[in-house]
């Protein structure tokens, strides 16, 4: 099986090579960035890839969109840090046949991909679990979720209409800051407003989240 990896942390993606290459899988290239990730993925043509959420300049989840649009048949399994469900269903809406957590033995990490050339799904019981809760959730069965966040862009956007920095962000909701930025750029996307401030100002105006009126904890 060929395997394209696409993960902005060289060491990660070297190391998950490294581990591929070892189980007997053949990986055909490397990448840093979503561009990258398409470029590679329509000269490659890999059977599989591994598709870091978090990609600079254009997100995993975007890069899995526009695969989708171009070409088809590539298997791609989305690697995450997050436990956020409202990207765990956008994964699989946008095409992802598999979610992994970056935490993960390597063992269990193997077995997932093994799996894959059963034609099953890259998912844990743990995370199915979640995607089926999610999916049957009242919001969701409503349709959506507010101006198409996720839960997890909701809780970011509350604390960035309180004035935090994404250091703080980062602290409160245990996430990477490369995380964060990746979150607040997909927020800026959705709200369609161009910086954090505009970002904050809509999400109070339209009442997405509720401010009180104390300085932040520094």
């Amino acid at each position: 099986m060929k395997i394209l990896v696409a993960d902005h942390h060289s060491l990660f993606r070297d190391g998950l090579a490294s581990l591929l290459e070892s189980a007997g899988f053949r990986v055909v290239g490397q990448v840093g960035d979503g561009a990258a990730a398409i470029a590679a993925a329509v000269q490659l043509r890999p059977d599989v890839i591994l598709l870091d959420a978090a990609l600079p300049e254009i997100s995993g989840l975007e890069a899995l969109r526009r695969l989708r649009a171009e070409w088809l048949e590539a298997v791609v399994v989305i690697l995450t840090s997050a436990e956020d469900d409202g990207e765990l269903l956008e994964a699989v809406e946008a095409g992802a046949r598999g979610y992994l957590s970056k935490n993960l033995k390597a063992d269990e990490f193997i077995a997932m991909l093994r799996g894959l050339e059963r034609g099953e799904a890259a998912m844990t019981r743990h995370t199915t679990g979640r995607l089926l809760a999610a999916m049957t959730a009242p919001h969701r069965r409503q349709g959506h979720f507010a101006n198409g966040l996720t839960e997890r862009e909701l809780e970011l956007l509350q604390l960035l209409a309180e004035g935090r920095s994404n250091k703080d962000i980062a602290l409160a909701l245990a996430l990477s800051e490369n995380t964060v930025k990746y979150h607040i750029k997909n927020i800026l996307q959705k709200l369609s407003v161009h910086n954090r401030t505009e970002a904050a100002a809509h999400a109070v105006r339209t009442g997405l989240v509720k401010v009180n009126n104390h300085a932040p904890d520094n």
